[in-house]
């Protein structure tokens, strides 16, 4: 029976890994934390930390969002997408603030006709040749 069983849609990844470097007391204060059972984990202290530090600083970051004319979320860009913007004649500007995303069925040549520039404040996932062909146009 697990032999009929076909992924039809790869998972991506919904966050992206970052290192932090900490002194050692600011680490033995977390871990004590930990301990004491204010927290899950490690990770769960610095996603926590880094959501209250977001949360405080929420209009700032909404005003810069509408200046900057960000999109926010998850923006995913298909073949199709990307060959109506070409064939309009209106390369697209992609701002986004969160993960923007790149078919991997577009070829590096679509990229560079359709995509004028790429800003993207968090994650942009492309294949390495998509990338690679829009090195300079991305900020």
């Amino acid at each position: 029976m697990a032999s009929n069983i076909q992924e039809l849609r790869p998972k991506g990844a919904d966050s992206e890994k970052i290192t932090v470097n900490l002194g050692f007391v600011d680490l033995g204060r977390v871990d004590l934390m930990v301990r004491d059972g204010f927290y899950a984990n490690r990770a769960d202290f610095i996603r926590t930390a880094v959501r209250n530090q977001l949360e405080r600083q929420d209009e700032a970051v909404r005003q810069s969002v509408a200046r900057r004319q960000l999109s926010l979320g998850l923006m995913h860009y298909t073949r199709r997408d990307l060959e109506a913007a070409r064939d309009a004649g209106a390369p697209l500007h992609i701002q986004v603030l969160g993960l923007a995303s790149i078919a991997e069925d577009v070829t590096p040549e679509l990229a560079r006709a359709s995509i004028a520039s790429v800003e993207v404040l968090g994650a942009f996932q492309a294949s390495p040749a998509v990338k690679a062909a829009l090195a300079d146009r991305t900020a």
